[in-house]
C-alpha cells in the first residue's frame, strides 16, 4: 500500500486543522492506521491510532483535542486538529500495517510496515 499525507500547514493557536491519508492499492479495510509526529531533536511519537474495527487510541497529550477516524470506502484516513497549540508543532506521518485484528492497534513506529512522506504542521503562538 502506498499512502499520501495532506492537509498540513501554517496555523495560529487555538486553531484547527484536518488531516487526510490517501491509500492506494487493495484492501485498506484490513490495514490498522496511525498517525506519528516528529520535532525538531525529538523522536517519532504516536499521535493517534485506529484499528481496522475502527477502535481508536489518542496520545494523552491530544486527547480532547485530535480526533483520528476512517473511512474504508475513500480509502482515507483523518486527523481532526482542533485548538491547536504550538507544541503540535511538528511533521506528521500516517502508517499502516496489515492486521487480522478487530481491535489491534501498534503503539511503536516499528509496528507499521508502510509509511507516506509526511505533511509539515506549523503553530504559531
Amino acid at each position: 500500500v502506498q499512502l499520501q499525507a495532506s492537509g498540513g500547514g501554517l496555523v495560529q493557536a487555538g486553531g484547527s486543522l484536518r488531516l487526510s491519508c490517501a491509500a492506494s492499492g487493495r484492501a485498506f479495510s484490513s490495514y490498522a492506521m496511525a498517525w506519528f509526529r516528529q520535532a525538531p531533536g525529538k523522536e517519532r511519537e504516536l499521535v493517534a491510532g485506529i484499528s481496522t474495527g475502527s477502535t481508536t487510541y489518542h496520545a494523552d497529550s491530544v486527547k480532547g483535542r485530535f480526533t483520528i477516524s476512517r473511512d474504508n470506502a475513500k480509502n482515507t484516513m483523518y486527523l481532526q486538529m482542533n485548538n491547536l497549540k504550538p507544541e503540535d508543532t511538528a511533521v506528521y506521518y500516517c502508517a499502516a500495517r496489515p492486521s487480522t485484528s478487530y481491535y489491534s492497534i501498534s503503539y511503536s513506529p516499528g509496528g507499521y510496515q508502510y509509511w507516506g512522506q509526511g505533511t509539515l504542521v506549523t503553530v504559531s503562538s
